[in-house]
């Protein structure tokens, strides 16, 4: 009932402000017009109204009427368009209120504000039909800001651009390549590259490569456009897949007779190729051209190539090129070694495993270890029983920052204290601490009763103490369960004091 009624009370303001979306402005006094004048928009059967993401409803019926002030200049329509965006009813027409004020007026021209705006509309709703015929009307009706000039509109391209990414995107290659050729007729001066790649990269996107290699003849043969860059990756990519890496090893070839620097993506896509087939030394002699060549490896760099070699079942050479790269100040922010490390304690290289993070730790970049790769050694080398080396290990990530979780912090604690090293199982407790570092009741249970079997009454009762003063203990019997093993109850009053000071301060429940 309050949702009927509060919606009983904004009705009238809604009605009313949709009615003000299809009314004419009252701005200036020119386009106070009598209503009467009305042009109705026809919909035009060759224009398939596909559904909108602002709007599920189907086209009304009738048509709305647009007042003729809206038809009068480019300005005003774009204006209601712009307002009509999210309307139910107006939003799916926007080219067909276009076409309407088109044909009232045969002065009408549309600026490239309002065919830019329809142009990234009809182009991500994908209203492909609806793109085409918006195209027929910017080449046959010209922008009026090129009448005074001798040059074309400076939004045309930025408006076919939309066009042709939206085809190309959609796998309508012909439609692309028309609307690529009538811009070509229109536009001042030879179109960049850019245009070009976008279709190069649709067809190599359909696994059309013999298409994409006679396109790109035809670029540079037939038009004279000057390939850049990105023009040979997309090219590198596509053969590497279809033909082999030694075919784009041939485009990268090219791509330096024609001055074209090699990027990071070139680089990086020929390391993929060879890793892929298996040529692990080509893939490393391409890492280190990147090197001398100036780009520098990146994150991606590194995680092509040391992940290409411990998938391709060659972890010791993935290990010493790390460690070769990260010698030299090679690897990059960012890279985690986490495949690496964790691809070495599958194989039994515990002292591979061992140099890799040790080197990390001693060149001071925490960034390329993360706690799930620390938490892994660590777990390799409890199973293989060198807890000498897991309390170094452990101190050494703690004392930099890399606190690890939880649970593997516990699992830790717990074979310390097994071993009875409960002393330096506190110890990194209370530095993990400082680190940020939260304990559960797990964590105190493992301690206390590991002071209990080793006999430190003094330091087990005063983990108890913290373990209580944080709340872990939930009553008077879990507290005398762990007393007992810490064999405090040989003095029979203290402990009883001790328990009723304690339910006096409210720390337990007098509850069993």
């Amino acid at each position: 009932m309050a949702a009927s009624r509060r919606l009983a009370r904004k009705l009238p303001s809604l009605i009313s402000r949709h009615q003000r979306l299809i009314s004419p402005e009252t701005e200036t006094p020119e386009f106070n017009e009598p209503a009467t004048n009305s042009v109705s928009i026809q919909l035009d059967p060759s224009l398939p109204l596909l559904p909108l993401a602002v709007s599920h409803l189907s086209p009304p019926s009738p048509l709305p009427a647009l007042p003729s002030v809206h038809a009068s200049s480019p300005a005003s329509l774009l204006r209601l368009l712009r307002r009509a965006r999210h309307h139910p009813r107006l939003a799916p027409l926007d080219l067909h209120i276009l076409l309407a004020a088109a044909d009232a007026s045969s002065a009408f021209r549309p600026d490239h504000g309002l065919t830019s705006l329809l142009a990234a509309r009809l182009a991500a709703s994908r209203r492909l039909p609806s793109l085409r015929r918006l195209l027929e009307l910017v080449l046959t009706r010209p922008c009026p800001c090129a009448d005074d000039s001798i040059f074309a509109c400076p939004e045309l391209l930025p408006t076919f651009r939309k066009a042709i990414v939206a085809f190309a995107a959609s796998g309508h290659i012909t439609a692309a390549s028309e609307a690529l050729a009538s811009l070509r007729r229109v536009a001042d001066s030879p179109l960049p590259a850019e245009f070009y790649n976008i279709i190069l990269h649709a067809l190599c996107c359909l696994h059309r490569h013999d298409d994409a290699i006679l396109f790109y003849g035809e670029m540079t043969s037939v038009y004279r456009i000057a390939p850049d860059a990105y023009t040979f990756n997309i090219l590198i990519n596509s053969s590497c897949r279809a033909e082999g890496v030694d075919t784009a090893m041939r485009w990268f070839g090219e791509m330096q007779r024609r001055n074209c620097a090699p990027t990071g993506v070139s680089f990086n896509t020929l390391m993929r190729g060879f890793i892929r087939e298996s040529r692990h030394k080509e893939g490393i002699k391409v890492a280190r051209e990147m090197l001398e060549f100036g780009v520098g490896l990146s994150v991606v760099s590194m995680e092509i190539l040391i992940g290409g070699l411990c998938r391709g079942s060659d972890v010791i050479k993935a290990a010493e090129v790390f460690v070769e790269f990260l010698g030299d100040g090679m690897v990059p922010e960012g890279f985690d070694c986490f495949e690496l490390v964790d691809a070495l304690c599958r194989v039994g290289k515990m002292d591979k495993a061992m140099q890799v993070v040790d080197m990390i730790l001693e060149r001071n970049t925490k960034c390329c270890l993360s706690v799930p790769a620390g938490a892994t050694v660590l777990d390799c080398l409890m199973k293989a029983g060198k807890l000498d080396e897991v309390y170094r290990l452990m101190w050494r990530m703690i004392d930099q920052g890399i606190v690890p979780d939880t649970i593997s912090c516990n699992s830790v604690f717990e074979a310390l204290c097994e071993a009875g090293r409960t002393a330096d199982a506190n110890q990194l407790r209370v530095l993990a601490k400082e680190k940020g570092f939260e304990a559960d009741g797990e964590t105190y249970r493992v301690l206390v009763q590991g002071f209990g079997r080793q006999g430190s009454r003094k330091e087990g009762k005063a983990v108890l103490d913290e373990m209580l003063d944080s709340g872990f203990i939930p009553n008077i019997a879990s507290y005398n369960r762990l007393l007992d093993g810490l064999h405090e109850m040989e003095i029979p009053d203290k402990p009883l004091v001790c328990i009723t000071s304690l339910i006096h301060n409210g720390k337990l429940k007098n509850e069993i």
